[in-house]
């Protein structure tokens, strides 16, 4: 390990399998387990290259591309702050008074509105009340009414039945006098 180039750590664990495994049947066994882990469980290389391959396209082949992209997303951002910013602002400010206005004026009338339907209601109720005892006054009469006429009628009928007691009571002393006995 002395000199000028470093050994990677997984070199050094191949070494010291190979070391532990010299001269015994093993040997190709680890060989090949060491093989696997190199390719599928050691990414270090891939990742290398792909650090390299980043760094390359990103330096070399955009080179001050995304510097003047940066630049001029500054001098938009700077001329939106400095300049559409206060203006979109008082924009806002004038016609957010003028709605708002609009919006009292519109919930007033709408307060209003409720108002008149809150008193029709109650008018409408009240009426209805008024209705309703004088249809139960109306009720009442005429069931008193009906009662009078019940005892009216019933007091007919008793008259006419004592007339006709009265009447057949006559026609059996008449039709007495004409029989024999």
């Amino acid at each position: 390990m002395s000199g000028g180039t470093p050994v990677s750590p997984s070199r050094t664990r191949d070494r010291k399998r190979e070391a532990l495994a010299a001269g015994s049947p093993i040997q190709p066994i680890i060989k090949d387990v060491g093989e696997i882990y190199s390719r599928l469980l050691d990414h270090r290389p891939v990742i290398q290259g792909e650090i390299r391959y980043f760094v390359k396209e990103f330096e070399e082949k955009r080179g001050l591309r995304e510097l003047r992209v940066l630049e001029n997303l500054k001098n938009t951002i700077f001329e939106t702050n400095e300049h559409v910013l206060p203006k979109c602002e008082q924009a806002m400010r004038d016609n957010l008074n003028e709605v708002f206005k609009k919006l009292q004026a519109a919930n007033d009338m709408i307060h209003k509105l409720q108002e008149k339907e809150h008193e029709e209601r109650k008018l409408q109720a009240d009426k209805l009340m008024a209705r309703e005892e004088k249809h139960i006054a109306h009720w009442e009469e005429f069931m008193k009414e009906q009662q009078n006429k019940q005892a009216e009628v019933d007091e007919e009928h008793r008259k006419a039945m004592e007339r006709l007691k009265e009447q057949y009571s006559e026609m059996e002393k008449e039709l007495a006098k004409y029989a024999p006995f």
